[in-house]
C-alpha cells in the first residue's frame, strides 16, 4: 500500500477537506504500507486538508499509528488519565481543552462528544465496534445502572495537581459487535475496503442519537445474551435492581421460589437482582415448623448477604403461632404473614406484645367475607394489613381486580402476592390466567403503592424465580 492508495480509499469513502476523524486503527490490518503509520496519517490528513482533524485515543495499551501521532510536533492531547485524546489539525485545541474537567469520562464536555457535536466522523480501520471508544459516550448519556465510578485518581493540570473520580466509567465485556447491523440500518456506517483493511466510517452524531434512542428503550442493548458470560449477566442484574429501586413498592422473592438453601436462596436473589425476601419454606419445611433458633441464624444470614427479610409468612394456622411471633421478634423480623382465619384477632394482641405487625392473606374466601373480617378488625382498633392473594381470589372463582380489589378492600392491601393460575387453581405464567396480575400492579401503581410486591411460590410453575422476575419485567414495561 501507498499514501496515495490510502488517500483514493478514504476518499471513495466519502471523506473530504474539513473533516474532523477519530480514528481507532490497526496498522497490520492494511498489508505492507511504504512508510508505514507516518504514511496513514499523511493520507488522513492529506485528504482532510489544513482545515480537518486527526484524533486517535491515547489512553492504554496504543498502537503504532496513535504512537506516531502522538510524536507529531503539532499534535495536542486533552489532559485526562484514563480517557485521553491525541489531535493533529485545525480543531485539535477546541475539541481536547478541558478534558479533566467534564463530569464523566467520555460524555458531554470530552473530545468524543465534541468530534459529534462538529459533525465529525469515527472510522475504524481494520478495527471492529469492540475499539469505538464514542460507545463509551451513549453509555454515560444514558447513565446506564451497571457503570461504575473510577477510583480517584491524582495526576497534574495546568491548573496544578488535581485529585478526581469520574462517575458512569465503562466496565467488562459488552456485545459492541452486534453493533454493526443496527449502525448500518440507520444508514449511520459506510463500509469500504483500503488494502486488506475492512474500513468503516461512521456519522458520530448519527450513531449517538441512534443507540440514544435503542438504549432509552432498553438499557441491555450492548449485553450479549450468553448465559455463560459472568460479566454481561452481572450488568443485566445491575439493569434489573436499578429498575425495581425506582418502584415505590418494594419487590420480593418468596423463598420457596428462590431455592431450597440459604446460599442458593442469595445467589438466586441477587442473579435476578431482588435485594428482599420472604421466607415461608427453607429446606421443605413451612417457616413455621422450622426450629427457632435456626430460624433466626438464617434470617441472619440472609441479612448477612444483603437480603432484606421483609417478612416471615405461616402456611397454615396451628398451635404455637404465639411463640412464632415471639420468634419473629427474635429475627427482628417486623412483619407476618398469616391466613386470614375466624380466630385472627386473637393474634393481634400476641403480634402487638412481640413488637410485630400482622398481615392477612385470602385462603378459600370470597372478597366479601374478606372485607367483613378485615373491617371487623379496624372497627376493634387493630392495626393489621391485608395480604392480596389474587390467585387466592382466582381459585375462588372471582375475578380478582374487577371484582375482589373493587370490593372495598384496597384500602387495607399492603402486600400484592404476585403470582397468577387459572379459575380451576391451575398455576399459570404472569398475566396467563385469571388472576389479573397485570390490572392489580397497575392500579396500585397509580396511587404509588408503597408496601410489599411478592413474587410467589407459584411462579415455580414458570422456571425460576430469574423467570418470573423477567415476565414482571415485561409487565411493567406495558404500563
Amino acid at each position: 500500500m501507498t499514501q496515495h492508495e490510502i488517500e483514493l480509499g478514504l476518499k471513495t469513502l466519502g471523506l473530504k477537506a474539513g473533516d474532523i476523524v477519530l480514528l481507532h486503527s490497526s496498522l497490520s490490518s492494511l498489508g505492507h504500507v511504504e512508510g508505514g503509520a507516518d504514511a496513514v496519517i499523511d493520507a488522513f490528513l492529506a485528504v482532510m486538508g489544513a482545515s480537518g482533524t486527526l484524533v486517535a485515543p491515547a489512553f492504554g495499551a496504543l498502537g503504532v499509528i496513535p504512537e506516531t501521532l502522538k510524536l507529531r510536533p503539532n499534535a495536542v492531547s486533552s489532559i485526562h488519565p484514563r480517557a485521553s485524546v491525541v489531535a493533529v489539525g485545525g480543531k485539535a485545541e477546541e475539541l481536547c481543552r478541558d478534558h479533566w474537567k467534564a463530569e464523566t469520562a467520555h460524555g458531554e464536555g470530552t473530545p468524543y462528544l465534541r468530534i459529534a457535536g462538529m459533525g465529525g466522523y469515527i472510522c475504524l480501520l481494520g478495527v471492529d465496534q469492540d475499539r469505538n471508544t464514542t460507545l463509551h459516550s451513549v453509555e454515560a448519556l444514558l447513565r446506564l445502572p451497571y457503570l461504575k465510578r473510577t477510583a480517584e485518581l491524582t495526576f497534574a493540570t495546568p491548573e496544578g495537581e488535581v485529585t478526581r473520580s469520574w462517575p458512569f466509567f465503562p466496565g467488562p465485556h459488552r456485545d459492541f459487535i452486534g453493533l454493526d447491523r443496527l449502525l448500518r440500518k440507520h444508514q449511520a456506517m459506510r463500509v469500504g475496503r483500503i488494502g486488506d483493511s475492512v474500513v468503516r466510517l461512521i456519522k458520530s452524531r448519527e450513531m449517538v442519537d441512534v443507540l440514544l434512542e435503542i438504549g432509552r428503550e432498553d438499557p441491555a442493548f450492548v449485553l450479549c445474551d450468553n448465559p455463560n458470560c459472568a460479566d454481561c449477566t452481572h450488568q443485566r442484574t445491575a439493569i434489573r435492581r436499578d429498575r425495581f429501586a425506582r418502584e415505590a413498592f418494594t419487590l420480593a422473592a418468596s423463598s420457596s421460589l428462590a431455592g431450597r438453601y440459604i446460599p442458593e436462596m442469595v445467589e438466586t436473589c441477587q442473579a435476578a437482582g431482588i435485594e428482599a425476601i420472604e421466607l415461608d419454606v427453607l429446606q421443605g419445611q413451612p417457616a413455621q415448623h422450622v426450629d427457632p433458633d435456626r430460624l433466626v441464624g438464617a434470617v441472619a444470614e440472609l441479612r448477612k448477604s444483603g437480603l432484606e427479610v421483609t417478612a416471615l409468612r405461616v402456611s397454615a394456622i396451628s398451635e404455637g403461632v404465639e411463640i412464632f411471633l415471639e420468634t419473629a421478634a427474635a429475627c427482628r423480623v417486623q412483619r407476618v404473614v398469616l391466613p386470614l382465619t375466624h380466630g385472627a384477632a386473637g393474634y393481634v394482641g400476641a403480634a402487638k406484645e412481640s413488637g410485630v405487625s400482622l398481615s392477612f392473606y385470602n385462603t378459600g374466601l370470597s372478597s366479601v367475607n374478606v372485607f367483613e373480617r378485615m373491617a371487623d378488625l379496624r372497627k376493634r382498633g387493630m392495626k393489621v394489613g391485608l395480604t392480596f392473594n389474587a390467585a387466592g381470589f382466582a381459585r375462588s372463582g372471582e375475578k380478582p381486580f374487577l371484582d375482589s380489589y373493587h370490593n372495598k378492600l384496597k384500602r387495607f392491601i399492603d402486600q400484592l402476592d404476585v403470582e397468577d393460575c387459572t379459575f380451576d387453581g391451575t398455576p399459570a405464567p404472569l398475566a396467563g390466567g385469571n388472576a389479573e396480575i397485570k390490572e392489580l400492579v397497575s392500579i396500585l401503581r397509580c396511587a404509588t403503592f408503597g408496601g410489599y410486591m411478592v413474587l410467589g411460590a407459584g411462579n415455580r410453575f414458570g422456571g425460576r424465580l430469574l423467570d418470573a422476575v423477567e415476565r414482571f419485567l415485561e409487565l411493567l414495561e406495558t404500563m
